[in-house]
């Protein structure tokens, strides 16, 4: 290797990739709820729009989500940095963290998943697609969207619109250990 490269542990190669949007997978089953954080996530199907996120088999939201078959996707913008960390730092088992965090959600459409807006840019409302060998191997789900909603300040048409004067709903991408970074800083290609 030359110049400022360096080797990059095994164990830290998929943070190189890892700096997409965060989203705050939310889930419900039997008047249960819960929300959490999840740096991985990303679109793997066009028509039907489908998704995977990673959601550890061990966690509250990953048993509401196999039980009811559903959870949504919120798009937290930097005002929710501080709940977004704090949620995706305790556990949901014994704590409803809406009403710890005074977090006002409402109902998706489609499958009746949590879903906030207030402070965030964008949410998808997803049904779980059963795979059951990844979901006894792997912490990966994969679900179609069924529903989603965009603030239209910063995602209208079909385009997202990184601006000076949306900057509270740009998207946060977590870098570890509850350091963040904002989306911004377009820069426009000139066509070949």
């Amino acid at each position: 290797m030359s110049g400022h490269f360096r080797p990059v542990a095994l164990a830290h190669a998929s943070r190189l990739i890892n700096h997409g949007p965060t989203v705050l997978v939310t889930s419900a089953h039997a008047g249960r709820r819960n929300l959490m954080a999840a740096a991985w996530s990303m679109p793997v199907e066009f028509t039907p729009p489908r998704v995977a996120v990673v959601i550890d088999k061990r966690t509250w939201t990953r048993e509401l989500v196999a039980a009811s078959g559903a959870f949504a996707l919120c798009l937290p913008g930097p005002t929710l940095a501080d709940l977004s960390y704090a949620v995706g730092s305790e556990s949901g088992r014994d704590v409803d963290k809406f009403a710890r965090h005074g977090i006002v959600a409402t109902s998706g459409p489609v499958l009746g998943m949590p879903v906030l807006e207030a402070g965030c840019a964008a949410w998808l409302e997803c049904r779980l697609i059963p795979e059951t060998h990844t979901e006894e191997a792997y912490d990966t789900c994969f679900a179609e969207v069924v529903a989603a909603a965009a603030d239209e300040r910063i995602f209208s048409g079909g385009r997202w619109s990184f601006r000076d004067d949306n900057i509270e709903l740009q998207t946060i991408h977590h870098l570890g250990a509850g350091r963040f970074v904002r989306a911004g800083g377009v820069i426009e290609a000139r066509k070949p």
